[in-house]
């Protein structure tokens, strides 16, 4: 059985309550969930879970079609603790109640640029790689070869200045992290070494939000309004 996780912890800092802020018309989770749900009905997935610290999150996400809730610790929910050690957690309980489970989905709750197909092309081609992770990526949209460093009187500082005369277009294409899903087995799960054992599947920038400021929220909402 293939499972989807979506861990949604109810503690966010910059943004107060932001896996389930309204969005347009729905918690923004429930958009999440809807998607999922359409990957369900055509049995690309066979459940969704639900990992939070938050009941007013697992209930809301029981209303919008989710299937399995897991209430995780404090410990596991607070902003230093890595979301795979969340993944885990929710794994092991699975296990625990003996579910048969051949591939887990990690989906973050603002994921609502994500659309199925996405998802179940990063699956294919997890299937065809199966010794390593699958991991949502973006390029970045600027050289962070050529970044700097900012002082508190403002001056700039060059991270590497043996890149300061080179072009930016003669310098690599480097990618980071989107963001927005992951797909692995058990036994990578467990060894929770996501960052350190994947592939990449690439998404265009603007799919590829990452919501931690109103600014990511405005750029979202503008962004879905043209889906």
């Amino acid at each position: 059985m293939i499972f989807a996780i979506i861990p949604a912890r109810g503690g966010s800092k910059r943004i107060k309550n932001k896996n389930i802020i309204k969005f347009f018309n729905k918690p923004i989770i429930g958009w999440t969930i809807s998607e999922l749900n359409r990957l369900k009905k055509k049995k690309v997935i066979d459940k969704i879970v639900i990992s939070s610290d938050n009941n007013k999150i697992l209930n809301i996400s029981k209303k919008f079609g989710a299937d399995i809730f897991i209430k995780r610790s404090k410990k596991l929910s607070n902003d230093k603790s890595p979301f795979q050690l969340a993944i885990v957690d929710a794994i092991k309980k699975l296990i625990s109640q003996n579910y048969n489970i051949s591939e887990i989905i990690v989906v973050f709750p603002s994921a609502v640029l994500i659309d199925g197909n996405d998802i179940n092309s990063a699956l294919k081609f997890f299937k065809k790689n199966k010794d390593l992770f699958v991991m949502s990526i973006a390029k970045y949209p600027h050289p962070p070869q050529r970044a700097y460093t900012k002082s508190n009187n403002n001056k700039l500082s060059l991270i590497n200045k043996k890149n300061e005369l080179k072009n930016t277009q003669n310098l690599p294409e480097l990618y980071h992290d989107a963001g927005q899903f992951y797909v692995g087995n058990i036994k990578l799960w467990l060894s929770k070494k996501v960052h350190s054992n994947s592939r990449g599947f690439l998404l265009s920038r603007l799919k590829s939000v990452d919501l931690d400021t109103k600014e990511d929220l405005n750029l979202l909402k503008f962004l879905f309004s043209k889906k």
